[in-house]
């Protein structure tokens, strides 16, 4: 069962108008076919916009509590020409409108044509005193009266779409395709700042006392006012054994907000909510400009093709490369103290792309491939001494990487029910040389060299009646170079003894740690009789992370098990479902600090009923549950101190973080004649989240100005939608 909610608004009218002109009666020619439908009507939601910040995130249903329903779609086509027209228009009223058009001739050119917008509200609620909220100037304003007595603020983005394809054949075998978007996005959303003090990148500011704050964290909304418009040019070229296609792509991105500029005043709360002047030295950091995302561009060309060597042998080939560029000025963007002679980052990455694999079957059952692929990023951005830390200036990174991935598999059909497949992959990954001139800092060692062999086995049963499915079974061994100790400025150090070269507590980055991975996956497809079908997937995979001390993410564990069915009860009445559960296990631990089991569990339920109790009444519904718990299991590592045990034991460790959500959907569709129908839908929602990371227990978290960021945790929305259809012929 689908339920279709659409919003409203009044805007985009000359759509809308243009559209019900297309739908205008015509008298079609013998050789056309011609189908339009309308679809107009009226929807309510329950609540308020705290009632539907959940429900009301994407749809266009946060806002208001009535909405106009305007839909539309128009076909037609001319057999004899060989054209075809299709308009088709969703929510036209409403903030998730979207219209395309498409106009063809076969074996000759199509044109395609298509806009859209798509608003997401913040689900979150923010009391805040700042002025200037979402622009790039924001100013902080200590709320005198304590949280909660400023004034709500509810943050969203816009994204409007438009786009513009055009395809032609020069001829039989050639074919050139043209595409055209840019996107447009505005609004604000969720971003703020902090600092601690102190801090070995800000010396200066001081500890926090009884006369002094030497802490602030402030909610700064991301000002957001971009556009992101991409070209695509392809030709394409088909022949009897060969075919190619060559192409270039294009993506040109520009942001109106090039820094936040927040004003701070000279006294914000400390931890415990009492206000005090900031400590020397924390008023300039806390007010200093933020970079925001700024404007870059990247040009790919590549060819690809498909040679047929003989009617079971053929190759696959690509080729491929690209320059991204970033240049913005310095100065443009409102930021200052780049070095001295540097207007831009000048940052070029130049990656380049060979790809190739052949498929072979030599006999009747045995099928064979190889495949080879080989990138090569290469970072050639300037470097410039823009870090000071401790008084000592670094230089910025370069991070070129090299990787190569190659694989062969084989295939035996062993009977007309059997096949099996034996797999082996090898990748290799070159980071590159560390940047002598820059710094490193939060991790203990970095690895320029990592090398992984993994190994596929599948046994596949194909459908015999009533039964078909496959157990597959991946397995995969990571390991690298030697680990490198990072000497900030004079380069890095080869470790050979972790006991002399690594200080206590050292942990390393497990996207680079040596890894053993296995993963199992089952899957089945069961014709239980001419009525019931049966569908069952599970699988479940395991990594267990190996460093030279025994710190950090050491395993992890992900599984998922479904079911899913569908039930002819009758000729009108059918009955579907499905049942969905996942796990996922991360164990890891720090040196003189915890131990963090974080264990997360999902369990997702969903039927679904829909019949014709008439020939002219469709009706339906739907029921799913969706049960997702994180938890943090924490215990205290063996040299961890005192005061860290007596937190642990007061507080319990980190609260679950619960989420729950029960929807119910029902529709109804009723013929009122061969060109019209009114159609009903009724959703109800109710959903309960937990999240202490912006508040806990019903006390929300408190900024440094009182601001206070919170979600309603309780939930409960209805909404209800009624439309008439007119279909013209």
């Amino acid at each position: 069962m689908t339920s279709i909610v659409r919003p409203t608004g009044i805007r985009e009218t000359a759509l809308a108008l243009a559209l019900l002109a297309a739908f205008a009666p015509a008298h079609a020619d013998d050789e056309s076919v011609m189908e339009a439908s309308v679809a107009a009507g009226l929807g309510t939601a329950s609540g308020d916009s705290a009632d539907r910040s959940l429900f009301g995130q994407y749809n266009g249903l946060r806002r208001r509590s009535v909405y106009g329903l305007l839909d539309g779609d128009y076909y037609r086509r001319n057999d004899d020409e060989g054209t075809m027209t299709r308009l088709q228009a969703f929510d036209l009223l409403g903030e998730t409108r979207t219209v395309s058009f498409v106009w063809k001739r076969q074996g000759r050119w199509k044109l395609g044509l298509d806009y859209s917008d798509l608003v997401r509200h913040e689900p979150y609620i923010v009391n805040t005193g700042m002025l200037g909220a979402g622009t790039t100037t924001p100013r902080v304003v200590h709320l005198p009266g304590g949280p909660g007595t400023g004034s709500d603020l509810e943050l969203k983005t816009k994204r409007s779409r438009l786009g513009l394809s055009y395809a032609t054949w020069l001829a039989p075998s050639l074919e050139l395709q043209t595409k055209v978007t840019t996107e447009n996005k505005d609004g604000s959303r969720l971003f703020g700042a902090g600092m601690g003090c102190p801090s070995f990148v800000a010396p200066g500011c001081g500890f926090t006392t009884n006369i002094s704050a030497g802490w602030g964290v402030l909610f700064l909304p991301e000002p957001v006012e971009s556009n992101h418009t991409q070209v695509e040019l392809r030709l394409s070229y088909a022949a009897d054994k060969l075919r190619l296609s060559g192409g270039y792509y294009g993506s040109f991105y520009s942001n109106s907000a090039g820094s936040l500029d927040p004003d701070v005043p000279g006294s914000l709360n400390n931890p415990l909510g009492v206000l005090l002047p900031l400590s020397p030295g924390l008023q300039p950091i806390l007010g200093q400009r933020i970079a925001l995302w700024p404007d870059n561009q990247a040009h790919h060309f590549d060819l690809a093709g498909v040679y047929v060597f003989t009617p079971s042998t053929r190759a696959n080939f690509k080729l491929g490369y690209s320059r991204a560029t970033q240049n913005q000025s310095f100065a443009g963007a409102g930021l200052s103290g780049a070095p001295a002679g540097v207007a831009d980052l000048g940052a070029e990455v130049n990656t380049t792309l060979a790809h190739v694999r052949v498929t072979s079957r030599p006999i009747r059952k045995l099928s064979l491939s190889a495949e080879m692929r080989y990138t090569d990023r290469d970072d050639d951005t300037p470097l410039d001494e823009y870090n000071l830390i401790r008084s000592t200036t670094f230089t910025n990174r370069q991070l070129s990487r090299t990787k190569l991935r190659g694989k062969l598999q084989a295939s035996y059909q062993f009977s007309s029910d059997y096949r099996g497949t034996l797999g082996a992959e090898y990748e290799s990954i070159d980071r590159d040389a560390f940047t002598i001139t820059s710094a490193v800092s939060g991790i203990s060692a970095l690895r320029q060299k990592t090398d992984e062999v993994s190994y596929r086995a599948e046994l596949r049963r194909r459908m015999s009646d009533d039964f078909s499915g496959a157990i597959s079974w991946v397995t995969s061994r990571r390991d690298g170079s030697n680990w490198q100790r990072v000497n900030s400025g004079l380069g890095v150090t080869e470790i050979t003894d972790p006991a002399i070269d690594l200080v206590t507590g050292s942990v390393f980055m497990p996207t680079v740690a040596d890894r053993e991975r296995d993963k199992i996956r089952l899957v089945a497809n069961w014709q239980v009789d001419r009525d019931l079908s049966l569908q069952f997937s599970a699988e479940d995979g395991r990594d267990r992370f190996t460093t030279l001390r025994n710190l950090g993410l050491k395993n992890t564990r992900m599984a998922t098990y479904t079911v899913d069915w569908d039930y002819r009860i009758t000729r009108r009445w059918n009955f579907s479902g499905y049942v969905s559960h996942g796990l996922q296990k991360l164990n890891q631990a720090r040196q003189a600090g915890y131990v963090m089991a974080y264990d997360n569990s999902s369990m997702d339920i969903g039927l679904g009923l829909t019949g014709n109790p008439t020939g002219d009444l469709e009706v339906g519904g739907s029921l799913s549950f969706i049960y997702d718990t994180s938890r943090d299991a924490q215990t205290l590592e063996a040299s961890g101190n005192a005061n860290s045990a007596a937190l642990l034991a007061a507080s319990g460790g980190l609260p679950d973080i619960v989420f729950r959500r029960m929807q119910l959907s029902l529709f109804g569709s009723y013929e009122l004649s061969d060109e019209s129908s009114v159609r009903v839908d009724l959703v109800h929602q109710r959903a309960r989240l937990n999240d202490w990371a912006f508040g806990y227990d019903g006390v929300p978290f408190v900024h440094g100005d009182n601001t206070t960021v919170s979600q309603q945790p309780r939930q409960s929305v209805t909404f209800f939608g009624i439309r008439y259809i007119h279909r013209f012929e």
